[in-house]
């Protein structure tokens, strides 16, 4: 598989700090996959939630930034979104058109809002989306853990229907070529 571009979507300090499901792992994947894709060229993209005045994650707060262990370098691309969605008023799609995409990975939060509506929108523009495991997350809620979210969203949701779940190690190795 030939990928075109790594969107990270809403990794930042706020819900990094409040210590989602997984937290460790999915910082150190995500890792993995900035170094592998930095590696061969490929286009790293931010997708930074704006919750508005006062929120957590309003803009320019600390809560706002992009979580330090996996900040932009100055040539990656951000997009900030005020919406669930990624796409949804932000340029994401414009700009993913632009430069020829086909082919992204995606990562990030929160699994079962902003990442899952941005991986279904990101198949409706008909993109080949691959979800690597382990490198979304999310917190507890009254319904479900976090555990069960993220094993649901990427065994019954989106794996073979809107994305390619698939190991990481596979994904590196897809990169590598």
């Amino acid at each position: 598989m030939n990928y075109d571009a790594l969107i990270i979507i809403d990794m930042q300090t706020a819900l990094v700090e409040g210590h989602p499901y997984n937290e460790t792992i999915v910082i150190q994947n995500i890792k993995n996959l900035l170094q592998a894709c930095r590696k061969k060229k490929i286009p790293v993209i931010y997708v930074q939630h704006d919750g508005g005045a006062g929120d957590e994650l309003e803009h320019g707060s600390k809560g706002w930034k992009i979580y330090r262990e996996i900040a932009p370098l100055p040539d990656d691309k951000i997009f900030e979104k005020q919406y669930n969605s990624a796409f949804r008023n932000t340029g994401l799609h414009e700009y993913l058109q632009k430069i020829h995409t086909k082919n992204i990975i995606m990562c990030g939060m929160q699994t079962e809002y902003c990442f899952d509506v941005s991986c279904k929108v990101a198949f409706e523009y008909e993109y080949n989306v691959t979800v690597p495991r382990a490198t979304t997350t999310t917190f507890d809620n009254t319904f479900a853990s976090a555990e069960a979210l993220s094993e649901y969203y990427e065994n019954k949701i989106w794996n073979n229907r809107y994305a390619r779940v698939i190991s990481m190690e596979q994904t590196i190795s897809e990169i590598d070529g």
